[in-house]
């Protein structure tokens, strides 16, 4: 299942770091930052729920950059 989420970074920079954090977390097959159209599409794992996944994937990137947010 793919879903797509409103997102808010600062640079396209800390949209790869963001990318790279949605991909680390366990229940995340694929995810995909556009920084350009502030949107992350994340694709999940069989039998994973999104809403959980996500809250998950949104700690992971605020580690990163305190400024990112998702828009759940």
């Amino acid at each position: 299942m793919k879903k797509t989420y409103q997102i808010e970074v600062d640079c396209a920079n800390c949209a790869n770091k963001m990318e790279a954090a949605a991909n680390k977390t366990e229940g995340v097959k694929e995810a995909v930052v556009n920084f350009m159209a502030q949107k992350m599409v994340v694709e999940f794992g069989e039998g994973q729920d999104p809403a959980s996944v996500m809250k998950t994937v949104r700690k992971n990137c605020k580690k990163v950059d305190d400024d990112f947010e998702i828009f759940l």
